[in-house]
């Protein structure tokens, strides 16, 4: 292993929990697709085990291993425009040291208002779109039916303060 290669590689690993995934891509944060993927590709090569696989085991190895697991999960995050706006979000708000990881958390935190936006249920999200649309239409009698119908797939609705009542998409109740 080239001995300027392993000094970077142990610095990086010094710091790796304060960087955010663009620092750990080497990227600015208002990189598009094309160089998050360019990015992903340069260091994952330069970090992959597999180079590595001839080490015997010890530091040096799991150091590399760390290093690679980040920077997959760095990729995995920013390839993907809804995860990359919710991280740079993140990252630049005043919780930044605790928002460094995409997590778990996160993700579910992203699918629940996606949810909460359209619905939880195919079927759901079906009729509320159908009600959105025929409200674009102005035809109200249908988008009343649509919405209607959406409710019965979603009971949280209409129960829920955060639900399609709130979001204005029932504006009159007229049950």
């Amino acid at each position: 292993m080239d001995e300027a290669f392993e000094i970077e590689a142990r610095a990086l690993a010094q710091v790796l929990e304060e960087l955010d995934y663009f620092q750990i891509l080497k990227i600015g944060q208002n990189a598009g697709p094309g160089e998050i993927k360019a990015a992903y590709y340069r260091e994952s090569r330069a970090y992959h085990p597999d180079r590595f696989s001839t080490l015997p085991a010890g530091e040096m190895k799991d150091t590399i291993g760390r290093i690679y697991k980040r920077i997959n999960e760095a990729y995995v995050c920013l390839r993907e425009d809804t995860k990359r706006t919710k991280y740079l979000a993140d990252v630049l708000g005043p919780e930044r040291q605790k928002k460094l990881r995409f997590v778990e958390a996160s993700e579910q935190e992203l699918k629940k208002e996606k949810e909460q936006e359209a619905g939880a249920t195919p079927q759901g999200r079906k009729f509320f779109m159908a009600g959105l649309t025929d409200m674009a239409a102005q035809r109200f009698a249908s988008a009343e039916r649509n919405f209607k119908m959406a409710l019965t797939y979603e009971p949280t609705w209409s129960s829920s303060p955060s639900g399609a009542r709130s979001a204005g998409c029932c504006g009159s109740s007229s049950a």
